[in-house]
């Protein structure tokens, strides 16, 4: 006969807790997801049970799931812990915020709260992606870092890309098409701590003239050629005859050749990539069919042969992979730094305030994006992080978005008191059904923000809770 836990809900919540920290240490095991899964399950189960378990962990798993089945293994998969931490995920990938790069936000994570965050943003192929993620570093905690391609059929679900192993990471992803994709971070259960995420990007080749750049392109993909009769299948680069042409990619010589149209020209091919590069109106052509080349290596000297006699020396570079790709996005070396962080770091983890009326909560940190919600005077809002002059604060009621800092303030005095006539609930949300979290007696008591039917109070001693209005 099973014997009846009879522990209380702390005592439970405790060893729950204890055996989470278990697993946490376990799955600092460098091995792969299904031998961490493995060694942990062996451990916390114990041997007799592992040939029960094993077969579970036969495909491959990524380092999240990986930890998510460890903490199945524990017995903790039903708990209110694990079930929070799993719908924390879930909820980044289905409500990510909006951004554009180069994009760099600071914030901070509780440990006590399950948290995953998620960010949608754009990327072009010809682009070289990288993003970094961090938390720490005064934090031990581990880091799960995911990317996701987002399908053109909305009913398909992301597609995962990227998933390195847990810790700081540096990402480098050349994406293969135009798409929308999202980045999720979440560290493992009871850990949090101060996170930083940039998101770069830059081109993918490099700039096929020497000591210029996409300012110098005076024809570009696309422009009506011979009076409407083709298309231009590349862009023109203007520079002095005799400025060197260089290899925009490592690869090897393809052909050097003399033809009417493109004069003296180089095919270049990328294998890396499977793209043909090609040169024209080379003054003079420098390398030899079959030889090999690295990244900034002449190959000719800018010209004006074939065609192009009657205008200024220049380089038609083009590319190729089944058909001609504009080669803009391949080349622009554009500015890559992120916005300065302009706001309050201390707000970070803590509550802040509107400090007017009819305040947008926007989809991403710029006033381009759209409105989420039109926010009242003094309403609550946690701030999650910052990103130049914007906080990302999350609603009450689990929205998250972006809202100029300039339009907060901190809730460090109260904005007015309200009388109690009894003794009055504290609860830890402002909802009917949120756990309580003490009773005020009668009497005054400050109010620092409010949300809906609620106020935000804080009063000495006691935590920050909600107390529903009369």
């Amino acid at each position: 006969m099973r014997r009846r836990d009879e522990r209380g809900p702390d005592a439970r919540l405790a060893q729950e807790q204890r055996q989470v920290q278990v697993v946490n240490r376990f799955m600092r095991n460098p091995l792969l997801a299904a031998a961490r899964v493995a060694v942990a399950a062996m451990v916390l189960v114990g041997c007799d049970r592992i040939e029960e378990i094993l077969p579970a962990f036969e495909e491959p798993l990524t380092p999240r799931e990986g930890y998510v089945a460890a903490l199945e293994s524990a017995g903790l998969g039903s708990t209110a812990l694990v079930s929070d931490w799993t719908v924390a995920g879930e909820r980044a990938l289905l409500n990510p915020v909006t951004v554009t790069e180069p994009f760099a936000e600071d914030g901070y994570i509780a440990p006590e709260q399950p948290t995953a965050l998620g960010w949608r943003f754009s990327a072009r192929r010809g682009r070289r992606l990288t993003v970094t993620a961090r938390i720490g570093p005064d934090s031990a905690a581990q880091l799960f870092v995911d990317l996701f391609e987002l399908p053109s059929d909305t009913a398909d679900p992301p597609r995962q890309v990227l998933t390195p192993e847990p810790g700081p990471v540096t990402l480098d992803f050349e994406p293969r098409r135009d798409g929308e994709y999202i980045l999720r971070i979440q560290p493992e259960l009871l850990r949090g701590g101060r996170y930083s995420v940039e998101i770069r990007s830059a081109a993918a080749l490099g700039f096929p003239v020497q000591d210029r750049s996409t300012r110098d392109i005076q024809s570009v993909f696309g422009d009506v050629r011979d009076g409407g009769r083709r298309d231009h299948h590349g862009v023109d680069i203007f520079a002095p005859r005799g400025t060197p042409v260089v290899a925009a990619a490592r690869g090897y010589v393809r052909r050097v050749r003399t033809t009417p149209r493109g004069g003296k020209v180089v095919w270049l091919r990328d294998d890396e990539r499977g793209l043909s590069l090609y040169y024209a109106h080379l003054d003079s052509q420098l390398v030899e069919s079959g030889q090999q080349v690295e990244i900034g290596d002449t190959l000719g000297l800018v010209g004006n042969t074939g065609n192009a006699r009657t205008t200024p020396p220049h380089l038609h570079f083009g590319i190729y992979q089944r058909g001609p790709i504009d080669p803009w996005w391949w080349v622009h070396h554009g500015d890559t730094t992120p916005s300065r962080l302009a706001v309050d770091t201390a707000a970070f983890g803590d509550w802040t305030r509107t400090t007017g009326d009819e305040i947008r909560l926007r989809a991403g940190p710029d006033e381009g994006f759209a409105a989420i919600a039109e926010l009242p005077r003094h309403t609550a809002l946690h701030v999650i992080g910052g990103t130049g002059g914007w906080f990302r604060v999350a609603l009450p009621d689990g929205r998250e978005g972006f809202i100029a800092s300039r339009l907060t303030e901190a809730v460090d005095r109260p904005v007015r008191r309200t009388r109690l006539a009894t003794a009055t609930a504290l609860h830890a949300r402002p909802a009917p059904d949120a756990a309580m979290i003490d009773r005020i007696a009668p009497g005054e008591v400050p109010v620092l923000a409010r949300f809906g039917e609620y106020f935000l109070v804080r009063i000495e001693g006691r935590p920050a809770g909600w107390l529903a209005l009369e």
